[in-house]
């Protein structure tokens, strides 16, 4: 029986921990406008990815910059972040 709760513990501690990795990064809503494409892989021109973060939510907008400067949660968006850090600045 405590094998079993330890399991399930550890099960449901997966699934939390999992939800909490995402970030403001990781949201398609928050990250499309940045791009030209459904697939989120061609990054728009200097001028439309500065509309982009001009029109961006000042909240989502400090959770992006946040994450980016976090080596951990920047990595897998590390071109991303390099043009956010280039066009939009450091705050």
């Amino acid at each position: 029986m405590n094998i079993k709760n330890i399991f399930l513990g550890a099960m449901a501690l997966s699934m939390v921990s999992g939800v909490a990795l995402a970030g403001a990064l990781d949201e398609p809503d928050n990250m499309a406008p940045f791009f030209t494409d459904s697939g989120m892989k061609t990054m728009k021109p200097e001028a439309d990815f500065k509309a982009a973060w001009a029109s961006t939510a000042k909240d989502k907008q400090d959770m992006m910059m946040k994450e980016c400067q976090d080596a951990a949660m920047s990595k897998p968006h590390a071109e991303f972040c390099a043009n956010l850090m280039a066009y939009a600045g450091h705050k």
